[in-house]
C-alpha cells in the first residue's frame, strides 16, 4: 500500500503547478481584467463564458454550475482521478519528486520516478510508430485502414502507428534515446526470449492506450500479415504502467464528452472507438483484452459524476436522470453473455444501463461503413435498457409455447429479476416478465421473484457476474449542504461580499486595520462565517508573509479555506475567483481602500443606529452617569465615521 504524500509536497504542488496552464490544456482561456482569466466551463454545457481562472490565487471557480477550487481539485474532475494520482500528475508535470509518510512508494512496485522513465518511453515509441505509418513498409497498415474508412487524418487523430517488421526496430531507437535494457523490458515494450530482447510488437498496426491524463501507458496492436502466427490482437503486457482491468482506450478523448453529456457508449474493439467518434458519438471507449469489470466502472463513475447511490431513470423524452452506460454488444452467443455480464456490473452504477445491438450483427466500425455515421448515432440513440435486453435474451432460450418452457423460462428469468438493485423497477419488471412469458397469473410470476429474492444468490444482485464492486470504488460520498448566498440585490450585503473578494484576492493592498474590525462587523450569516474563517487564519497579520513565500495569494487563501467550515469553502474559493469591478491596474489600490471603507462606514452606522435605541430606552434622570457614557460614545463614533467619509 503506498505512503500518504508528504503535505509539504502537497502545498509545492499546489504552488508550482500554474493553474491556467493546466486549465489551458481544457479550456481557452481569455483576459477578464486584472488577474482573472475566463472561459467556456468544462463541467456543464453553457455558451456564455461564466468560468473563472484567477491565477495569482490558484483558484477557479464556474459562476454557472458552482463547480471550484485548486489545481488539484481540477484535475481530479476533469480527468476523473483521485487525490494521490492528481498529485502525482501534476508533480511529473512540474518535475517534483514527491516524498512518502513511512517510506510508501508512489505506486505499489515502483521505484521513484521510474513511473516517468516508463511515461516518457511509451512518448518516443508513439512518436515512432506514427512516423513509420508513412513509410512503404506499412502498405498494408494503411490499406487497412482505408478498407474500414479511415483516412490518414483519422489515423493522426487517433495517434494509429505501424510497428515495423524487423526485429529490435523499436528497441535500437529506444536505446539510442537512452533508455535502458532494463526499463524497456518493465515497460512491455521489448520482450525476452530464447534469442535476447526483441520488439514485442512487430509487423501490425499500433493503437496506442492512454490514461484519461492523456498519458500513453500501452499499446493495442492488429495483426496484418499472414506469416504472423501470433494472436489476431496482441496488448500491452501487465506493466507498472498498464494494467488492463484499468484501462479504456479512447477515454483521454471522450473526457471532456462524457462529463458534458453523463453518457459513455462502450464497444469491443479500437475501430469501433475511431468509427463512433468520427460518426459524432464522442462518448465511445473500450476495453482492452478484457470484460468491462469493477475497475472500468470505478473510471467511468467518477467522470459522470456517479454516486452509485440508486437507479438512474429514463425520462418519456429518451432521456435519462442520472446518467447512461450504453454497452454495445454484437448480437450472437457471446454478446448475450457479455451483457449478462455487464448486468453483474450495473450494480456498480446509479446511471441508467442501456445495451445497443445492430441486428445484422454489424460492429459500429462495419455499420458506419455499410450505411454511414447516421446509422451508428440511430444504433446508440435506439438503445434498449440493460435489464431488458438480459430477461428477453434468457426467455428466447425457451419455447414459450409450451407449459414447460414458460416454467422453465420463468425459473431462469425471476433471479434476473430479483437481483434488480433498484427496488421500484422490480416490480414493474415483474409485470413486464408476466407479460413476456405469456403468463396471466402474475400474482404466481410475483411470488417466483421475491422466492428468487429470498436465495442467497440473489440477494442484492443477480449472479449473473461473479464480480462486485471492489473496496476501490469508494463509500458512496455525502453531498455537502452550502451555506445559503445573501441576494445580490441586497447594497449592504453586495459590499460585504466585494469586501472579502478584495481580502482574499490583494490583501496586500487592504490597510492593516481591516483585522481590528469585530466579529459582528458582517450582517449577512454566510459573509460572517468567512470573516471567522479569515481571523482564524490569522487575518492580514499571517497573510502577508505567505504572499511573500508564494508569490500570490495561493499559499494565503488555501489557509482560510483549511478554517472554514465545509459548508463555507465553496464560497470560500468563489470570493478568491471573482472578477473584481475595477479591472485598471493604476486604480485598483484606491478601489480596494474605498471597499473596506464602506464596510467600515456600514459598521459604524450599525453602531450608531444600536447607541440612538439604547438611548431612547434609558432614563437620563434615573442613571445619569450611564447615559452621558452611552451618549458621550455616540458623539465618538459619529466623529469615527464623518472622519472616515472625509478622508475618503
Amino acid at each position: 500500500m503506498a505512503g500518504r504524500i508528504r503535505r509539504e509536497d502537497v502545498e509545492a504542488v499546489r504552488e508550482r503547478a500554474h493553474i491556467e496552464e493546466i486549465v489551458g490544456q481544457h479550456v481557452t482561456l481569455r483576459s477578464a481584467g486584472v488577474g482573472s482569466m475566463k472561459g467556456l466551463c468544462p463541467f456543464h454545457d453553457e455558451r456564455s463564458p461564466s468560468f473563472h481562472v484567477r491565477p495569482q490565487v490558484g483558484r477557479y471557480h464556474c459562476f454557472g454550475c458552482g463547480e471550484g477550487g485548486d489545481v488539484i481539485d481540477f484535475v481530479q474532475k476533469v480527468d476523473g482521478l483521485g487525490f494521490s494520482e492528481a498529485v502525482e500528475y501534476l508533480a511529473g508535470k512540474v518535475g517534483l519528486q514527491l516524498r512518502y509518510e513511512e517510506g510508501g512508494a508512489p505506486r505499489p512496485g515502483e521505484e521513484p520516478g521510474k513511473r516517468r522513465r516508463l511515461i516518457e518511453a511509451h512518448k518516443v515509441a508513439e512518436e515512432f510508430y506514427r512516423e513509420q505509418l508513412s513509410t512503404p513498409a506499412a502498405a498494408a497498415g494503411r490499406q487497412f485502414l482505408a478498407e474500414r474508412g479511415f483516412d490518414r487524418t483519422a489515423a493522426a487523430d487517433f495517434g494509429v502507428g505501424f510497428a515495423p517488421q524487423g526485429w529490435d526496430s523499436l528497441m535500437r531507437h529506444l536505446r539510442g534515446r537512452g533508455f535502458t535494457e532494463a526499463e524497456l523490458t518493465l515497460s512491455g515494450l521489448v520482450s525476452q526470449g530464447q534469442r535476447g530482447v526483441y520488439d514485442r510488437f512487430r509487423g501490425r498496426l499500433v493503437w496506442p492506450i492512454r490514461e484519461v491524463t492523456g498519458e500513453t501507458v500501452g499499446f493495442g496492436a492488429r495483426r496484418l500479415f499472414e506469416e504472423d502466427q501470433g494472436p489476431k490482437y496482441l496488448n500491452t503486457p501487465e506493466t507498472p504502467l498498464y494494467k488492463k482491468s484499468q484501462v479504456l482506450y479512447g477515454i483521454d478523448l471522450a473526457k471532456r464528452d462524457l462529463q458534458r453529456d453523463k453518457r459513455v457508449v462502450v464497444v469491443e474493439g479500437y475501430t469501433d472507438v475511431m468509427a463512433m467518434h468520427l460518426s459524432g458519438v464522442g462518448t465511445a471507449v473500450a476495453t482492452c483484452g478484457t470484460a468491462f469489470g469493477s475497475d472500468h466502472a470505478r473510471i467511468v463513475r467518477r467522470l459522470i459524476g456517479d454516486s452509485g447511490s440508486s437507479g438512474g431513470v429514463q425520462l418519456a423524452s429518451g432521456a435519462s436522470v442520472g446518467g447512461e452506460i450504453i454497452f454495445t454488444f454484437d448480437g450472437d452467443a457471446a454478446g448475450q453473455k457479455a451483457a449478462l455480464r455487464a448486468f453483474g456490473e450495473d450494480q456498480s452504477f446509479s446511471a441508467q444501463t442501456f445495451v445497443a445491438v445492430e441486428k445484422s450483427g454489424m460492429d459500429p466500425c462495419e455499420l458506419r461503413q455499410a450505411k454511414g455515421p447516421d446509422a451508428v448515432r440511430a444504433l446508440v440513440a435506439g438503445r434498449t435498457p440493460l435489464y431488458e435486453f438480459v430477461i428477453r435474451s434468457t426467455l428466447a432460450s425457451y419455447d414459450l409455447r409450451t407449459a414447460e418452457g414458460r416454467i422453465g423460462a420463468l425459473r431462469a428469468a425471476a433471479p434476473i429479476v430479483a437481483g434488480i438493485r433498484d427496488a421500484a423497477l422490480r416490480p414493474e419488471y415483474t409485470r413486464l416478465l408476466s407479460g413476456w412469458l405469456g403468463i396471466d397469473d402474475q400474482d404466481s410470476v410475483r411470488r417466483a421473484v421475491q422466492g428468487a429474492s429470498t436465495r442467497p444468490q440473489a440477494a442484492g444482485r443477480s449472479q449473473t457476474s461473479n464480480e462486485r464492486p471492489t473496496a476501490a470504488s469508494g463509500p458512496t460520498p455525502v453531498p455537502v449542504q452550502r451555506m445559503p448566498v445573501p441576494d445580490r440585490r441586497d447594497p449592504v450585503a453586495q459590499i460585504e461580499r466585494t469586501a472579502l473578494e478584495v481580502v482574499l484576492q490583494r490583501p496586500d493592498l487592504v490597510a492593516a486595520d481591516f483585522d481590528e474590525l469585530p466579529s459582528d462587523a458582517f450582517g449577512a450569516p454566510a459573509y460572517r462565517a468567512v470573516h471567522e474563517a479569515i481571523r482564524a487564519a490569522g487575518g492580514l497579520t499571517a497573510a502577508r508573509p505567505l504572499l511573500q513565500a508564494s508569490g500570490g495569494s495561493t499559499g494565503w487563501v488555501g489557509a482560510v479555506i483549511e478554517e472554514a467550515a465545509e459548508p463555507v469553502r465553496a464560497l470560500v474559493t468563489e470570493l478568491a475567483v471573482a472578477p473584481l469591478p475595477e479591472d485598471r491596474p493604476e486604480s485598483l489600490e484606491g478601489y480596494v481602500k474605498g471597499v473596506v471603507l464602506r464596510l467600515v462606514e456600514i459598521g459604524f452606522t450599525r453602531h450608531i443606529a444600536d447607541l440612538r435605541g439604547r438611548l431612547q430606552r434609558m432614563d437620563a434622570e434615573a442613571d445619569p452617569a450611564a447615559y452621558q457614557a452611552a451618549f458621550a460614545e455616540l458623539v465618538e463614533v459619529e466623529g469615527r465615521r464623518r472622519n472616515l467619509r472625509e478622508s475618503a
